[in-house]
């Protein structure tokens, strides 16, 4: 059963209470992420470097701490490790309050066993930690069953391209989110952490990859820099990504959505009308209004001619803030490719994911995109959820313990 059916009428975000109310900051593009390799002097112009509060390492295989005012897998490790595995899972039945505070408290303690090398497995990770960071987080039903004015109680919509979606492939009551350089040790772990909580279910799972580079800056499945325009200092993560007062305070709104995109058709354009979809440049990622790859692009730009040299359907046009009014949010999107039989279509995509202390952020520019971006017909959603992460903990105190 889609647990959307049982949401109350209050608790519902509408398209069009969406598109009045209002909102602040700069707007960013959705896909990003990365399946190639990006250049060390873009991802150095785009991305600031990470305060030693928030990321203690961007070092292959150097410790990325559980504990902490925010959980790992957000802000830290600054730069992505290479391999993620997501997974949404479902509590069984109808649980209690203190069913699903168990669940939490349990998924914590696992991760912080994992990610501990003196607590680690050693048949799990005969090589150590390395840089393992897990990330968890409740779905709607679970946060509503806690206390229903807790962020994150709102379900994610179901948008104009999610025409494919199944009930099962959207919503879901718990993300584990595993990433790690070393990608054999993650498959694992997940199903170790899945394996803590007793009733617990697998809804769906997705492996991704991300190439090297620096920060949230990679090439996306397309080919193209994304990720440029984020909350990179501590002062704008506190003003878009982290949830600032309240039992939530130090989590978060993840938004995980998986994009299967037509890649050969795509790339079957020509280079320029590949840009003008995009609104940057291939190559180099500079905005076609000019600048460097850092920049944002300038939409008032035309030619003599009068035209304008940032597409009015391109991606970047259609994600900006001037439209949207929604305000940053942090990605940490991966490619997939995933096996299909002899004949069948490609399924070979981008893991979207977003935080944002706000869904409206995401809702609002994906309503926007839906609506005047060429980009999205290259794209069909296969998967879509959004979870509260919990706040991090610097005690020993469970998981969620500030919820209850």
């Amino acid at each position: 059963m889609n647990d959307r059916d049982h949401v109350p009428d209050g608790r519902r975000l509408s398209r069009r209470s969406l598109l009045l109310g209002g909102g602040a900051g700069l707007g960013i593009g959705m896909l990003a992420g990365g399946a190639a390799t990006v250049s060390v002097t873009a991802a150095t112009q785009a991305s600031a470097p990470p305060t030693a509060a928030e990321d203690s390492s961007t070092a292959k295989g150097t410790r990325v701490p559980s504990r902490g005012a925010t959980q790992a897998g957000v802000a830290r490790p600054a730069t992505p490790q290479a391999h993620t595995l997501v997974m949404v899972a479902d509590l069984d039945g109808a649980p209690s309050g203190a069913d699903v505070r168990a669940a939490i408290a349990l998924l914590g303690d696992a991760a912080d066993a994992a990610t501990d090398p003196t607590r680690a497995d050693p048949l799990l990770l005969p090589d150590g930690v390395g840089d393992l960071s897990i990330t968890i987080g409740m779905g709607p039903r679970l946060v509503r069953i806690l206390d229903p004015a807790l962020p994150g109680a709102a379900e994610l919509p179901i948008f104009a391209g999610d025409t494919s979606l199944t009930a099962e492939l959207t919503g879901g009551d718990l993300l584990i989110s595993v990433c790690a350089s070393d990608a054999a040790v993650v498959p694992g772990v997940a199903a170790a952490l899945l394996g803590a909580v007793p009733g617990a279910r697998r809804r769906w799972s997705q492996a991704g990859v991300r190439g090297t580079g620096t920060g949230t800056v990679a090439r996306n499945p397309l080919g193209y820099l994304d990720g440029v325009i984020v909350p990179r200092t501590s002062e704008e993560r506190a003003a878009n990504v982290w949830i600032g007062s309240g039992p939530a305070a130090g989590g978060t709104i993840a938004v995980i959505r998986r994009l299967r995109l037509d890649i050969t058709r795509f790339h079957a354009q020509p280079v320029a009308g590949q840009d003008r979809v995009i609104g940057r440049t291939r190559i180099d990622g500079a905005p076609l209004s000019g600048g460097a790859p850092s920049d944002e692009a300038d939409l008032t730009a035309k030619t003599p001619e009068g035209e304008y040299l940032v597409p009015l359907r391109s991606h970047v046009r259609a994600a900006h803030p001037s439209f949207t009014g929604s305000a940053l949010m942090l990605r940490r999107s991966y490619a997939y490719s995933n096996a299909v039989g002899a004949g069948a279509a490609p399924d070979d995509g981008l893991l979207f994911i977003s935080f944002q202390n706000d869904l409206d952020a995401f809702v609002r520019t994906q309503h926007r995109l839906d609506e005047t971006d060429d980009l999205m017909g290259f794209a069909t959603t296969t998967a879509s959820g959004s979870f509260l992460i919990l706040p991090g903990r610097k005690d020993d105190s469970p998981l969620g313990a500030s919820l209850s």
